[in-house]
C-alpha cells in the first residue's frame, strides 16, 4: 500500500499479488521452523542507550512479541539506520549463534542459521519499506526518506543472496527489478543516495 502503490505509483497486477504472496509464504516458513524467544522487534541503534561504562539501556519496547530467534539479530545487524560491512554481521552472528547453540540446543548449521537471518532480514526490510514510506507521505516525516536507499539496499543484498536457491526468492527478485526499480531510479531520495546504497 504505502511503498508500491503510494511512494512508488505502481497499480498492483495479478503478477505482483502472486509473488507477493509467494515471497511471504516463504518468508513466514522461515520465521515459523526457527526458535520462538522474546523479541524486542525494534532493537536497533536508535533504541540502545549508552548509561554508563559498557552498559546499555534498551527503550522502545513496548511491541515486544514472541518471534523468531534472528529478529533481534537482524534488527541490530542489519540496522535501517547505519551499515556494518557483511563480514562484520557474519561474525557477530557466528558468536551468537555459538551461544545459543549450547544455551537453547540449536540443532542447525550455520549455513541454515545464516539464511533464517538473512530472509529475516528481507522479509523485517520490505516491512520496512512500506512503514518508512507511510510515515513520510501520511505523517510528514520526510526524514525517513533518506534511510529508505539503505533499506532497500538490504532488500537487493538478500534477494541477490538467495535468488539461485529459492524460487519465491527468484521470481521476487525478477519481478521487483523489472517493475519497482524503474519506478525507484524516478524518486529524488533514490537520486540523491550514494551510488553504493541502491
Amino acid at each position: 500500500t504505502w511503498f508500491v502503490q503510494a511512494m512508488l505509483g505502481h497499480s498492483p497486477t495479478d503478477q505482483t499479488v502472486r509473488v507477493f504472496t509467494a515471497i511471504s509464504e516463504a518468508l513466514l516458513d522461515s520465521a515459523e521452523v526457527q526458535p520462538q524467544v522474546f523479541v524486542h522487534r525494534d532493537y536497533h541503534c536508535r533504541n540502545l542507550m549508552v548509561v554508563g561504562a559498557n552498559e546499555l539501556a534498551t527503550i522502545d519496547f513496548q511491541d515486544a512479541v514472541w518471534g523468531p530467534i534472528t529478529y533481534d539479530a537482524v534488527s541490530i545487524w542489519k540496522d535501517c539506520y547505519i551499515r556494518w560491512p557483511r563480514v562484520q554481521q557474519l561474525g557477530w552472528l557466528s558468536r551468537y549463534y555459538e551461544m545459543i547453540q549450547s544455551d537453547i540446543g540449536l540443532d542447525v548449521n550455520f549455513d541454515t542459521f545464516t539464511r533464517w537471518f538473512d530472509l529475516m532480514g528481507l522479509q523485517r526490510h520490505i516491512k520496512v519499506l512500506g512503514v518508512f514510506s507511510r510515515l513520510s507521505i501520511r505523517d510528514g516525516k520526510a526524514g525517513y526518506l533518506s534511510d529508505l536507499p539503505r533499506v532497500l539496499s538490504y532488500v537487493l543484498e538478500a534477494l541477490a543472496l538467495y535468488r539461485e536457491t529459492d524460487t519465491a526468492v527468484a521470481e521476487f527478485e525478477s519481478w521487483f527489478q523489472t517493475t519497482l526499480m524503474p519506478l525507484v531510479a524516478r524518486q529524488q531520495w533514490a537520486e540523491d543516495a550514494p551510488e553504493n546504497l541502491i
